[in-house]
């Protein structure tokens, strides 16, 4: 690794560790109504909401109103998206008379970007219309907020005493989108005006080329469209070459400011999570594993990138700048690694480089961060939740080490909190693996593999884990834009989004109704480095056993073969 390029990633993570606090405080003051310097410009616009609604932000609900409200929410978002989609034709802002999408890509498009995943199997300026992109965005605004809530109303579990209710589903958005949504993706985006990003409704533009060539430059809200997209780590761009292109991305510095925009959230979240415990020394330690989770992902795969080709090795071919197949040369390898790494870890599915062009043990770091379970910061809300539920299980296995009944942060853990625990961690192993198997054993799923063998089954499973990991990036081999794929990868969002919300939420609800556990010498302290290393263990042996033999048949069977010159 070169000295530049490790620079480059601490630094950035230096910045990460530095915003941590004061933006995680901020959100703890957000959620739990404490004042805020925004108060007096968002206070009424809050009200309004309510009243223009009918919402009673003091009435609170049960976790079963509550996973409604939820769902409610997010179909109503879904349906009015896809009617949108096809009938982009006949609305307005359409200078360049797209037709509307089919029902397949329109549905599949629609459940994407209202499950916060925003796959794309099209080219967004290729395909759609300005009207049909700004839905899109009115989408990356609402799909993030369903997270936090589910995060919030898990708090007030682990938390609240004898109670019955987890909060206000309609408050916990509207907070969230007033004070937290709408003002930094606004000063976002004209940060990524002055980076050089266009933000117009211009037609596209028609060059000739130095060399004689014709060629259409697409345009439109790029900027607005780009900071919602980073910041509520939606991944879903206005270009199909997404950050790698230069109007996404028009320099480095535009491509590290939308890194911060993507970790701000998810990492501020676990102060968040120590400050409403009334313990912040546990928001760090949830902080210090996902933080060693993805240092260790980021260097190793940078590693794996620098060290280049065999067969270009075999041939004599000295590539010092390591592998830059797929690579934006403005950026280089260790900027699209890291670029790539930190959104498949906090899964917002943005790239800045060709996932399918990185060496095997490359790609096998992109897909071990999706296949942990988007725990390793993980978008807005859902990662430090799916951490929490690894931290159920590690209490529970140090509390049979050590012959006690398992406690966390007061609450007694019993079998029906890790049944609920394991459910969500497991479960969406099983879909990916079984949806991988169906593409692998059908013409239809294999048919749209563009390279047979091991890179073929990565390809298929990495598509099948970045939809259940609501991720949405994707191995671009892969013809995503077949009905087999459209359908079925629509398929594994939702149930990578909805489902699991069930016993998150019931076990939310259990632990609500139960009464503190006071401190003693037998509890497990859950703020230390031995609690660190134990939540590491569990998150890397359980997601080991679920996914190391499919990881064996495609990215390290391909390791080998290249290895000893039987592949490319």
């Amino acid at each position: 690794m070169t000295v530049p390029g490790v620079l480059t990633i601490l630094l950035f993570f230096a910045v990460i560790l530095l915003i941590t606090k004061p933006f995680g405080g901020y959100l703890y003051r957000v959620y739990t109504g404490a004042p805020t310097f925004l108060d007096r410009l968002v206070r009424p616009a809050e009200a309004a909401v309510y009243r223009l609604t009918g919402v009673d932000p003091e009435q609170e609900m049960s976790w079963s109103t509550f996973l409604l409200a939820l769902l409610v929410f997010n179909l109503a978002g879904l349906l009015l998206l896809y009617a949108v989609l096809r009938l982009q034709g006949f609305l307005p802002l359409n200078p360049r008379h797209y037709p509307g999408l089919s029902p397949d890509l329109a549905w599949n498009t629609a459940v994407s970007f209202a499950t916060n995943t925003n796959w794309q199997a099209y080219s967004g300026e290729a395909s759609l219309s300005y009207l049909s992109q700004l839905a899109l965005v009115v989408q990356q605004f609402l799909s993030p907020l369903s997270g936090i809530a589910m995060l919030l109303a898990f708090l007030r579990g682990l938390t609240r005493r004898n109670a019955s209710t987890l909060g206000n589903f309609w408050v916990d958005i509207t907070r969230t989108l007033l004070w937290v949504a709408l003002p930094i993706a606004g000063v976002a985006a004209l940060v990524l005006v002055a980076l050089g990003s266009p933000e117009n409704f211009l037609p596209y533009v028609h060059v000739t080329t130095l060399a004689g060539s014709h060629q259409t430059i697409a345009q439109g809200p790029v900027a607005a469209m780009t900071s919602i997209m980073q910041l509520g780590d939606n991944g879903g761009g206005f270009f199909n070459a997404n950050a790698a292109h230069p109007y996404a991305a028009p320099n480095a510095a535009s491509l590290l400011f939308q890194l911060v925009l993507g970790f701000s959230v998810p990492a501020a979240l676990t102060y968040t999570f120590g400050k409403w415990v009334g313990d912040t020394r546990q928001g760090w330690a949830v902080f210090a594993a996902m933080a060693i989770l993805f240092l260790a992902g980021t260097f190793a795969a940078y590693h794996f990138e620098l060290a280049g080709t065999p067969a270009l090795h075999q041939l004599g071919i000295n590539d010092q700048l390591g592998n830059l197949e797929g690579k934006e040369v403005r950026f280089g390898p260790a900027l699209s690694t890291l670029f790539d790494t930190s959104t498949t870890a906090v899964s917002w599915g943005s790239t800045a480089a060709a996932n399918d062009s990185f060496t095997p043990l490359g790609s096998l770091v992109l897909l071990f961060n999706l296949l942990t379970g988007e725990v390793i910061f993980g978008s807005w809300g859902v990662g430090l939740l799916g951490m929490l539920m690894y931290a159920i299980l590690a209490v529970f296995i140090a509390g049979l080490m050590v012959g006690r009944t398992p406690e966390y942060l007061g609450k007694k853990i019993g079998a029906y909190e890790v049944k609920m625990a394991v459910l969500t961690i497991v479960v969406p192993t099983f879909v990916i693996l079984g949806l991988t198997a169906l593409a692998l054993s059908t013409r239809a799923g294999l048919a749209g593999l563009g390279n047979p063998g091991a890179h073929g089954l990565s390809e298929a499973l990495y598509a099948y884990a970045s939809g259940v990991g609501n991720n949405g990036s994707a191995f671009g081999g892969l013809n995503a834009a077949t009905p087999f794929y459209t359908w079925t990868v629509g398929l594994a969002m939702l149930i990578g989004r909805y489902p699991m919300y069930i016993p998150a939420l019931a076990m939310a609800a259990s632990l609500a109704r139960k009464q503190a556990v006071p401190a003693s010498a037998g509890t497990f302290p859950t703020h230390g480095w031995l609690f660190v290393v134990l939540l590491l263990g569990m998150v890397v042996v359980v997601s080991a056993l679920d996914v190391f033999p499919v990881l064996s048949l495609g990215p390290l069977a391909e390791q080998f073969a290249r290895t000893a010159g039987g592949a490319p």
